[in-house]
């Protein structure tokens, strides 16, 4: 998948750095913060929308919170790369709501996954969906996060 580069200047910079610690954040305050009108900062911002440098707005919610404490991850490894032999698994990975992350990997695995789940009795069950019946499977592999240590998804601003 290959994207268009935008290179963000020094104020956009600012913006897209106090976004990604609080999208909440007025736009007022962050036109004190970065020097700018309020105008000029709102324009910049659906610049930065409309070029897909923001993809989203959402709010990060805390899942053991929510009664899904536990994280887990896992290498999948495919017997045939074929769009049409790895096209049902792609779906029902895009289609699952306890996938939050995949990833398309090199190495021993083909791909990468990151779920969330209430219990081991539930990641059994989400293993069967996702996995199950699948000849083109070739084996799985699960890591369950112990603690986490940083989670997150900002993205460094070069200078």
């Amino acid at each position: 998948m290959s994207a268009t580069l935008y290179l963000p200047d020094s104020f956009d910079r600012a913006i897209l750095a106090i976004l990604q610690r609080d999208n909440a954040t007025p736009q007022r305050e962050i036109a004190e913060a970065v020097s700018l009108s309020a105008p000029a900062v709102q324009r910049r911002i659906k610049r930065l929308e409309d070029t897909g440098v923001i993809r989203a707005n959402v709010a990060v919610l805390d899942q053991a919170r929510l009664g899904r404490p536990l994280t887990i991850m896992v290498e999948v490894r495919v017997a045939s790369e074929q769009p049409h032999r790895v096209a049902p698994f792609r779906r029902r990975v895009q289609e699952d709501p306890a996938v939050q992350q995949c990833y398309a990997i090199t190495g021993d695995a083909d791909f990468l996954l990151i779920l969330t789940a209430a219990s081991m009795e539930e990641y059994e069950a989400i293993s069967e969906r996702l996995f199950g019946n699948d000849d083109n499977i070739e084996r799985f592999r699960t890591a369950v996060a112990l603690s986490t240590l940083k989670r997150g998804l900002d993205v460094p601003l070069a200078q």
